[in-house]
């Protein structure tokens, strides 16, 4: 059995590592106090940055803003031939620090898992992973195992990664966060569309701030994006309000 880290071991590192231990010999590590019982709870070790280095397959968790720095930890001590994946929801930026400081002896894979503990609570079958080449042909590997857990997998560029999450991550994020602070009732005469709409907030509720700004800061194509909704909605609003006065 290889042996396998999983670096940051919140929400989705915690899942990551109920789905991977019956496949590695998973250590888990994060500074956040908690964590080490997390682990012992889910069933899987718990050690230092040097151990989790040590690894044959290095999974970095963490939120993207932190990825820089725990890359450049790192660096000099993965071994050679390690496989280095990270699951930031953004690829572009991840791979352009994998790139530029993890040692050209290991292979990188980035990926991004379209699932988190809420949508994954009935299981992995048919949710969405996209795998991201980087450095060496592991992809294959990644993107194999990852169609065994019954992933439905995609393999695609970093760049139109982030072009497709503009629209899928970022503006449905924007919306149903929105609509979490506005706290929208279950209404007793709701329609099948704003069910949809209860459902988007009850699988983004849960999602940190940190995971919102990420997804709106880091995508290089969401801005646009976002600023096209708002100007669609503002132009939607100057509409009504003419019509208003015009009646």
């Amino acid at each position: 059995m290889k042996s396998l880290s999983v670096i940051g071991f919140g929400q989705f590192g915690q899942l990551a590592a109920r789905h991977l231990k019956a496949h590695f010999d998973v250590l888990a590590h994060d500074a956040s106090p908690g964590a080490e019982v997390a682990a012992r709870e889910i069933g899987v070790a718990f050690g230092p940055l040097e151990a989790a280095a040590e690894r044959d397959v290095v999974v970095v968790a963490v939120p993207v803003p932190a990825m820089e720095g725990v890359f450049t930890a790192l660096a000099p001590r993965l071994r050679p031939g390690a496989l280095v994946i990270d699951v930031g929801s953004v690829k572009m930026l991840p791979v352009s620090w994998m790139k530029a400081l993890l040692p050209e002896h290991v292979d990188l894979v980035a990926t991004h898992p379209l699932f988190g503990p809420q949508s994954a609570r009935g299981g992995l079958e048919g949710l969405r992973f996209v795998v991201c080449p980087v450095r060496g042909d592991r992809h294959e590997k990644v993107a194999a195992f990852g169609r065994s857990l019954g992933l439905a997998v995609t393999v695609t560029t970093p760049e139109e990664h982030d072009r497709e999450m503009a629209y899928v991550q970022a503006l449905t994020h924007l919306i149903g966060r929105s609509l979490v602070n506005l706290r929208i009732p279950d209404e007793q005469l709701k329609t099948v569309s704003y069910q949809h709409l209860l459902e988007l907030c009850s699988l983004i509720g849960a999602d940190t701030f940190e995971l919102f700004t990420a997804i709106q800061t880091q995508n290089p194509f969401a801005a646009e994006v976002v600023e096209a909704f708002v100007g669609e909605a503002r132009s939607l609003l100057d509409q009504v309000a003419q019509a208003r006065l015009g009646t």
